[in-house]
């Protein structure tokens, strides 16, 4: 077997911040569509957003604290599957887009599994 690039994390520990990943980039998405459903609701149905159920407020605070955890396991997976600075950005951004958290992690398990499965890692 060769050995690992210099720097290369080894594939056990690129699966298990896969699975991190893939976890929270599901969890963020379906929080952001909650949130989104609450806007619509909130702002577009309502006559008055001020009459609105004051517990809407947390369903942004809960969105967030786990866009914050998300940020956190996808910057892991970038380092440990050695991603260029761009494409760790842009996955970090698709937490904020609606759906596109799911488009990402769809691609971007299927680009990490290609790489742990290759012969040189």
């Amino acid at each position: 077997m060769a050995p690992r690039p210099l720097g290369a994390a080894a594939p056990a520990k690129i699966r298990g911040a896969l699975t991190r990943y893939r976890a929270l980039a599901y969890i963020t998405g379906v929080w952001l569509l909650v949130l989104c459903g609450e806007m619509v609701y909130k702002y577009l149905i309502l006559d008055d957003s001020s009459t609105a159920p004051h517990w809407l407020f947390y369903i942004g605070q809960v969105h967030g604290i786990f866009y914050m955890i998300y940020l956190v396991f996808t910057i892991d997976l970038g380092i440990k599957a050695r991603w260029k600075p761009a494409t760790t950005a842009l996955t970090c951004l698709a937490g904020t887009i609606p759906f596109l958290s799911f488009v990402f992690e769809h691609y971007r398990t299927r680009e990490v599994r290609a790489l742990t499965a290759s012969p040189g890692l």
